[in-house]
């Protein structure tokens, strides 16, 4: 009989130390979008729907007497729910999530932050925060990143504090939201952050006029320009609104993007964090 036991656990060599990385148990990131129930979602989007197919006589469902269950399934991977996004969500050129996305395990950092009122902090957003805005600054982020983190970064997971469970089914239509200040972007690209994950629905404000400052900081496409050929980190992803649990603790970890081969500037995803410890 064949073995089929998954593979739990493996060293690896990390920056030229060995580490043990816990393949069988990781961090799930991800809000599961449950079709029958609320929802995390942005911007005025609709739910993400799932409805059996009708096709002739065919119904799409074995309650209705069909022979499998067969659904349609309708979504905006931008809004609702966990999701990755790559440059091509700003740019007239399309560029597909799927392609950007790293196929193996990226270091990666988890830190905590507690967003700062756009009032009590000089940092800035582009257009200007109003005074009750909450900013992700790169002032809380500099005090929450390791003094000494075993291996340099490619990946950060920004957790926003409060953490509360209301984030896995929260409206954010009606609600405020913190995001980036443009000092916060330019400290993850001047660290070499190509694979940031948010734990709020976007990185820039939602009614900043169209300019999305943060993202184009973060991909480096300048202010105006929807050119592909433009932009200066194509390899680098934002996942947003994902969750990360109060039982993970801040600290260094393997990322892994999981996403499905689907087309498009933005995919829904599952971030798995992978915990290492020294060898």
């Amino acid at each position: 009989m064949a073995n089929t036991q998954a593979l739990q656990a493996a060293t690896l060599e990390i920056d030229g130390a060995r580490y043990t990385v816990d393949l069988g148990n990781p961090h799930d990131l991800a809000i599961a979008l449950d079709f029958d129930d609320v929802q995390p979602r942005w911007f005025g989007a609709p739910p993400a729907h799932s409805s059996p197919l009708a096709s002739g006589n065919f119904s799409g469902r074995v309650q209705s007497g069909a022979s499998c269950n067969c659904s349609t399934v309708t979504l905006t991977p931008h809004l609702d729910g966990t999701h990755t996004e790559c440059a091509g969500h700003l740019t007239l050129e399309s560029m597909e999530a799927r392609k950007v996305v790293p196929a193996g395990l990226v270091k990666a950092l988890l830190v905590s932050v507690t967003p700062t009122p756009a009032g009590g902090t000089e940092e800035s957003s582009r257009p200007a925060p109003r005074a009750d805005d909450l900013l992700i600054t790169s002032a809380a982020l500099t005090r929450a990143w390791p003094a000494e983190p075993p291996f340099v970064p490619q990946a950060l997971i920004v957790r926003t504090l409060p953490n509360t469970q209301l984030k896995r089914v929260r409206d954010y239509r009606s609600e405020p939201a913190a995001f980036l200040s443009l000092p916060a972007t330019a400290l993850l690209v001047a660290r070499g952050i190509e694979h940031l994950v948010l734990d709020v629905p976007s990185a820039d404000r939602a009614d900043d006029g169209g300019q999305l400052s943060a993202h184009r900081e973060f991909f480096g496409l300048p202010s105006g320009s929807v050119s592909l050929a433009a932009v200066r980190r194509p390899q680098c992803t934002i996942t947003e609104l994902a969750y990360i649990d109060d039982t993970v603790a801040d600290g260094a970890y393997l990322l892994s993007l999981q996403i499905p081969a689907l087309g498009g500037d933005a995919v829904p995803s599952r971030p798995l964090l992978f915990p290492v410890h020294a060898a």
